[in-house]
């Protein structure tokens, strides 16, 4: 399990569970390694501001890990972590590698922004 304070994801029902409770979610499938810390750092520094997205981490080693590593928007990814945003159970957004505050800002902005 990864040392974070973000609320981990371990098995597959967790993730769809998540999935079908929660119409935001940024999960971030990684190690506690130098890409990916800093990533959960910002994670658990933005879950305040917005209130609305499920921020949620899952170790890349564990089983249940696939249903990340195996998605279509992650089949080119080489670096961890794997960040995958999903709006409504769908993938709206995915990063591979280090993301500071204002990429991860701009994505979740961009990928939750409500039809006007």
């Amino acid at each position: 399990m990864l040392k974070t304070k973000l609320q981990h994801i371990e098995t597959e029902e967790e993730y769809s569970e998540l999935l079908k409770h929660n119409d935001k979610v940024m999960l971030c499938c990684g190690r506690m390694g130098s890409m990916c810390i800093p990533v959960y750092a910002v994670m658990k520094n933005l879950e305040d501001q917005y209130t609305d997205v499920a921020f949620r981490d899952m170790d890349f080693d564990i089983p249940a890990a696939h249903v990340i590593r195996r998605l279509p928007e992650c089949s080119t990814f080489r670096g961890l972590p794997f960040t995958v945003y999903y709006k409504k159970g769908e993938v709206v957004a995915a990063t591979t590698s280090i993301q500071n505050e204002g990429q991860i800002r701009a994505i979740l902005d961009k990928a939750f922004e409500e039809p006007k």
